[in-house]
């Protein structure tokens, strides 16, 4: 068996700690890492990596709160980067809104519009932060009708779910399933069909109260799927590996 996870920030480590992390992956079959930029400096590292490691594929964007420190111009300066490095990502993300760390809703909206616009130009999947934002944010991927979404961690009404699911839109389910009951309501809610799984590495571990979480932990999120849907874990690997496939491989 082999996992994927598909949301990821370990970029943060030092270059011996992501050693030491690809060579964990490795030894347990975690062969698909996506790392997610977040600023300027990120996008920058996370393409070093992947020309570095085969494991790492690399997802570019602003987060919505390093995206409120730029001036309008240096956001699109930044798309252009990535729009110019759009052979090497294989998403657009980490991207959204977070009204826990700034009620500048306005400007949110505005800059999430830009990187909305972008994956679709692109025609690559936007990998979604929607903190405390869950109603704007996929009220405006409906509006804009993306196809191709992965609502990174959601932490939202599960009425809100229905919409997502009926639109083809896909949740990544972080490694804290194996105690957040948000998490294991959501997993219990979504089709198998819907589900990635991913570790937000180094956040989210899977034991409460542990740092330094590993892309090798999203394995904890295939198992605790698997308990929920009372599916073989080989089952619910194969499914999710056919869920990447459709998203990310043409």
């Amino acid at each position: 068996m082999t996992y994927i996870d598909v949301h990821c920030h370990i970029d943060m480590y030092s270059d011996e700690k992501i050693e030491q992390v690809i060579e964990g992956a490795r030894k347990n079959n975690v062969d698909t890492i996506i790392v997610n930029g977040v600023n300027v400096k990120t996008n920058r590292r996370i393409l070093k990596l992947a020309d570095k490691y085969t494991e790492i594929k690399v997802a570019l964007g602003i987060d919505p709160i390093d995206a409120l420190k730029l001036t309008d111009q240096e956001v699109e300066d930044e798309i252009n980067f990535i729009k110019k490095n759009k052979g090497k990502i294989i998403a657009i993300g980490e991207v959204g809104i977070d009204l826990k760390w700034s009620k500048e809703l306005k400007a949110q909206k505005e800059n999430f519009e830009k990187f909305i616009q972008l994956s679709i130009d692109l025609d690559k999947p936007i990998i979604v932060h929607s903190r405390n934002a869950e109603h704007d944010v996929l009220d405006m991927l409906d509006r804009d009708n993306c196809k191709k979404v992965i609502v990174h961690c959601f932490n939202g009404k599960l009425s809100l779910v229905d919409k997502a699911i009926k639109n083809g839109w896909y949740f990544s389910i972080p490694t804290n399933i194996t105690y957040s009951e948000q998490m294991q309501k959501l997993v219990d809610k979504l089709p198998i069909t819907n589900i990635l799984c991913e570790t937000d590495s180094p956040y989210l571990h899977p034991q409460k109260g542990q740092r330094n979480n590993t892309p090798v932990n999203v394995i904890e999120g295939y198992k605790k799927i698997s308990e929920i849907k009372d599916m073989n874990l080989k089952v619910v690997e194969e499914k999710i590996k056919e869920n990447y496939k459709r998203l990310f491989v043409k």
